[in-house]
């Protein structure tokens, strides 16, 4: 399955390289917003509060009204996932705040989280550059892998986000064999992104059993969908 993603930076719709370098910017959210009407599931992230610079609180809840969505950035505490609930957004996902300052999994929090939500309204997300956990906007890193991470947090979620940071904007293709090496670890859904350009490379990984979270291929215009 495709998903598209809606990133949100300064109040537009955003596209950046490695998290770093923006590239494409848009504010017309109607068009995007019709675009995406079609799909069951839309990824919405507000990269403001994931890099703990503000937020698009208010615009959040405006797409989650219109669109299908798993929502995330900055969501570190259950008052604030069940205020995205409460917004309109299907799931919420959740990444830094799953992990502790010390470099381990926070499987105390995953469980309280898991316990005042409901577990299948979590998404947990595994972002990654060099082979390590990133966090804070992949500001930061942590000395864990997903290798060391889901299994710890299955029991939790009912979806893993992997994010493949090393890769993303960069239309250059996902790491097919991390698509099959993450598969065994989990029977959740699993979720990929970073770099994935055409309906090909979606295909192929909905073959492995993988849904593709698709951005900077879609807003140029490289993948039609």
């Amino acid at each position: 399955m495709l998903i598209p993603s809606i990133d949100l930076l300064g109040g537009r719709i955003v596209q950046l390289v490695r998290g770093e370098k923006l590239r494409v910017a848009f504010d017309d959210f109607e068009y995007w917003i019709e675009k995406f009407s079609k799909f069951p599931l839309v990824q919405l992230i507000d990269l403001d509060a994931a890099m703990r610079q503000g937020d698009n609180s208010a615009l959040v809840a405006q797409i989650a009204k219109r669109l299908p969505v798993q929502a995330g950035g900055g969501i570190h505490s259950i008052e604030r996932a069940r205020q995205v609930l409460d917004a309109g957004a299907k799931r919420v996902i959740i990444g830094s705040a799953l992990f502790s300052e010390n470099g381990a999994v926070n499987t105390k929090f995953a469980a309280e989280l898991a316990a005042g939500i409901g577990a299948e309204q979590v998404v947990a997300g595994i972002d990654t550059k060099n082979g390590h956990i990133a966090v804070k906007g992949w500001k930061a890193q942590v000395a864990l892998t997903p290798d060391d991470a889901i299994p710890q947090l299955d029991p939790y979620a009912a979806a893993f986000l992997y994010t493949h940071v090393d890769g993303e904007g960069m239309m250059q293709g996902f790491p097919i064999d991390t698509a099959v090496r993450l598969r065994k670890l989990t029977q959740r859904q699993l979720i990929v992104a970073g770099g994935i350009r055409s309906q090909q490379e979606v295909d192929a990984l909905d073959a492995l059993g993988a849904d593709a979270v698709v951005g900077m291929a879609v807003y140029t215009e490289l993948l039609t969908i």
